[in-house]
């Protein structure tokens, strides 16, 4: 097998993915109706399930299309007539407060720091004191927007306690960090294709108790593509989506999900930990200021402080290393001057080692006195 030129993403998605993932997508040409592409679905399906749950009692629902389109399937499918809280404290909090203004959706706005906890005191009240019965709650868990990672945990024993379910953002957590969706009480969680997975860019899909699919049986849908209970059923009595799939990413993809059995969950959070504490060392050693303490952080993505030297400019920063191999991100964090590093994907700690040599080359070349920063 022939080599592909390696680049390191250091953006939050997609990520570097391994030459046998990409050369899985070279495969003969097959309609996506055919009993065997359905056995690959079946497949893809059960395993994303069982990552998180029991098969037996949650089921997987495939959907072509980015991220968004699963966040915005379950959201849509899951909330009925009743409210849902949605807890906003980054960009993908934001955007589901914006999909369910789109949408005309009954919810209350729980704002919280970026780069904190999330005050749990707090939310409980805004459930009780709720003007209309809540019925949802939708949190993201690690909100790439600083590195922030909720404690979703704690918050489905709140869910709990006050009997409604929770919707779960687990796009840049999932098959890192470890979840159990029946201990942390998560009736739908939302993930992609493309980033802890190391697969390519192209699938979403939302996980589900299969008892919460089949209650939305009589539900009047809110869209069409994106119908969560249409697209389950169909896919459970067909074994085939109900439009045409990325059939190539859909190889990609069980390839993918082979090489996550052979290191497991917990073996590649390890490794992406590793890399994270290669990073914010580094980042210390430079002078670098980093945003959410260590204890609230994923070990996933880091949000950066822009270095205070006259001849620093992100873009020129992003061009000079993206020159070397390096593919940096920009903040995202309004009215504070950021950059984000994720350490996600087929790299290693000696990857993030080579990034900091390059990134101390480009800082030191543009003014910046490197010194001891600030870690929180």
């Amino acid at each position: 097998m022939q080599g592909i030129k390696r680049n390191i993403l250091l953006n939050p998605g997609p990520a570097t993915t391994t030459d046998t993932v990409k050369y899985a997508q070279v495969v003969p040409d097959i309609c996506p109706r055919e009993s065997e592409f359905g056995n690959l679905m079946e497949y893809v399906s059960v395993e994303l399930a069982r990552l998180v749950a029991d098969p037996a009692e949650y089921t997987t629902v495939l959907f072509g299309g980015s991220g968004t389109a699963a966040v915005e399937a379950m959201l849509t499918s899951a909330v009925a007539e009743d409210a849902v809280i949605i807890v906003n404290n980054g960009a993908y909090g934001k955007r589901m407060c914006e999909i369910a203004e789109v949408y005309g959706l009954h919810f209350l706005e729980f704002k919280s720091p970026a780069d904190d906890a999330i005050d749990l005191a707090a939310l409980e009240s805004m459930i009780e004191t709720a003007p209309r019965r809540i019925a949802q709650l939708a949190v993201v868990h690690h909100e790439t927007t600083t590195g922030l990672l909720n404690d979703i945990a704690l918050i489905g024993e709140i869910c709990r306690r006050h009997r409604i379910e929770m919707l779960v953002d687990a796009m840049s957590s999932y098959a890192a960090v470890p979840i159990d969706m029946k201990q942390m009480n998560a009736s739908f969680l939302a993930a992609s294709s493309n980033k802890n997975l190391q697969g390519m860019a192209g699938i979403s899909f939302v996980i589900a108790e299969r008892g919460k699919l089949e209650a939305m049986r009589q539900r009047k849908p809110r869209n069409y593509y994106l119908n969560v209970y249409a697209q389950y059923k169909f896919f459970s009595t067909t074994r085939q989506m109900r439009f045409t799939p990325p059939v190539q990413t859909l190889y990609a993809l069980k390839q993918a999900i082979d090489e996550l059995k052979l290191e497991g969950v917990s073996g590649r959070y390890e490794r992406y930990s590793k890399s994270w504490e290669t990073l914010t060392d580094g980042l210390a050693r430079l002078g670098l200021a980093t945003i959410v303490p260590k204890q609230h952080h994923s070990k996933i993505l880091t949000s950066v402080l822009e270095p205070d030297c006259g001849g620093y400019d992100f873009n020129d920063m992003h061009d000079y290393l993206y020159s070397r191999g390096f593919t940096i991100y920009p903040g995202k964090i309004e009215g504070t001057k950021t950059f984000r590093i994720a350490n996600i994907g087929d790299i290693t700690y000696k990857d993030i080692e080579a990034f900091l040599q390059l990134l101390e080359e480009y800082l030191r070349q543009n003014g910046h006195t490197c010194g001891k920063g600030d870690d929180r």
